[in-house]
């Protein structure tokens, strides 16, 4: 249900907007006058005024990045605390940056720095408990929050009631219910009183308070709901038609258009675009970082390969990428030239229970290979692969087209993003995991919480594996 307007969204950010800012600007100013008292010294000289203004900055970049306040009024008093925490760990990182960069920690103080986020996080705390509690009793309260009017029957009466009464959408007020299959009305359900029937629908309308009227009519035909629909338009009153039949469907659902139709789209995961847009530019970034130290290296590691083996330095193999998309995946070649036409002979001593193909001293690969296997160093090329969008930094393991033939459907859904150079997979114990289930188990799991944060956080785990040569064989 559409319950919160648009004009009531756009108060409420600004208003949360605003608080934070005024947050920052007070615990600021509390930060530097605490410091001077403790050296006898206050000053606002340039140095703190740019750095309050790059706080503020960096704050109005993150909140935009990252979406802080959109759960808002659905976070109880622990979970506002985390999600404090978390913008306050995001904003630190930001501005430890900035000040690495700019040479400006030399000029600024550390405690003030130190006071700063602790009055930050206790201000913006107690402000957001304080603000979400007057949204809640001013509009629960006040003639600005939305009537609504259910029509249903009686078989559905408790459970669409129970759940929108139990919802945490709080701008709405559920103020009567029509049941069409009952003759009579009265009597209340979970404390809604039944004020029409199916004779008399429409007669309560002349004289009652109603915004938006909320229809569950499933056993109903369409041209019964049509009919309502004309009805509650020619009156001027917004309907929303639940089309929620499919409650064993756990997929994401959406509304839209596709083509000339206004269908219900399910998705198994749903990912904001701007946050998809900003991990193509880290990709792009870290890609031209991965791909200029490749470039370096790269003289040593082909002369190595040369003469270790014969063949060529690259390696270029078909993979499966996006949704059954082919693609051309590079490496350093750590494997001797006939490695492929070998593989037959050593299925039999396969260590993967799956489509996946892993055997433990391989002997195809070559002494510089389990070298660069072990370095992750063969890996390198694939910065190509992720500055042309075949890859990701982070995602999950590109199949092996054998590999993708033999998957069932459950398995197909571990391409349902881009494929990855590093993965929750991979930093998880590479090599050492042997049943294919639990590498899907992880990667389905990485895409249910996919979140950029949780992107850094697996790039810093991979840096750490790849150091300890964890799992790498």
């Amino acid at each position: 249900m559409s319950n919160i307007s648009q004009k009531q969204r756009l108060i409420q950010n600004y208003t949360l907007l605003g608080l934070e800012c005024l947050c920052i600007i007070l615990s600021f100013t509390l930060a530097v006058l605490t410091r001077g008292l403790e050296e006898s010294y206050l000053t606002f000289s340039r140095t703190y005024i740019t750095m309050l203004a790059c706080i503020l900055f960096f704050h109005l970049l993150s909140y935009y990045m990252f979406d802080w306040n959109t759960n808002i009024f659905k976070r109880g008093y622990y979970v506002e605390l985390i999600a404090v925490l978390k913008y306050n760990s995001v904003l630190i990182l930001m501005l430890s940056f900035f000040l690495y960069v700019s040479k400006m920690s030399e000029d600024f103080s550390r405690l003030v720095f130190v006071y700063f986020f602790v009055y930050n996080i206790l201000l913006t705390y107690l402000g957001h408990l304080l603000i979400k509690k007057y949204f809640t009793s001013v509009y629960r309260v006040s003639s600005s929050s939305n009537k609504v009017f259910v029509i249903t029957t009686s078989d559905y009466a408790d459970d669409i009631l129970g759940r929108m009464l139990n919802s945490s959408e709080w701008t709405y007020e559920v103020t009567g219910l029509a049941l069409l299959d009952q003759i009579e009305e009265g009597g209340t359900v979970l404390g809604i009183p039944v004020i029409a029937h199916g004779d008399d629908l429409f007669e309560q309308f002349k004289t009652r308070v109603v915004d938006e009227v909320f229809i569950h009519l499933p056993d109903y035909p369409k041209s019964t709901i049509e009919e309502l629909i004309v009805k509650f338009e020619s009156m001027g009153i917004t309907v929303h038609v639940n089309i929620d039949y499919f409650n064993n469907v756990m997929a994401h659902k959406t509304t839209e258009l596709f083509a000339s139709f206004t269908v219900l789209s399910y998705e198994a995961s749903v990912f904001d675009y701007r946050r998809l847009f900003i991990k193509r530019i880290i990709d792009i970034i870290g890609s031209l970082v991965g791909l200029a130290i490749t470039l370096v290296l790269t003289p040593f590691i082909a002369l190595a390969i040369k003469l270790d083996s014969p063949g060529p330095v690259f390696f270029a193999q078909k993979r499966v990428g996006k949704n059954g998309r082919y693609f051309k995946l590079y490496k350093f070649r750590s494997m001797y030239i006939d490695a492929e036409a070998r593989k037959k002979e050593l299925m039999a001593q396969n260590e993967m229970d799956g489509p996946m193909f892993k055997v433990e001293h391989d002997p195809r690969i070559t002494k510089v290979g389990a070298f660069l296997r072990k370095t992750s160093l063969d890996e390198l090329p694939q910065f190509y692969n992720i500055l042309i969008g075949n890859m990701s930094l982070v995602g999950t393991r590109p199949p092996t087209i054998d590999e993708f033939k033999q998957y069932d459907l459950y398995y197909r859904r571990r391409l349902s993003i881009k494929p990855g150079l590093t993965g929750l997979w991979q930093v998880s114990g590479r090599s050492d995991i042997t049943d294919f289930k639990e590498v899907v188990k992880l990667d389905l799991e990485y895409i249910d919480n996919w979140s950029l944060s949780s992107d850094i956080r697996i790039l810093l785990m991979t840096v750490w594996v790849v150091i300890m040569k964890k799992g790498a064989r």
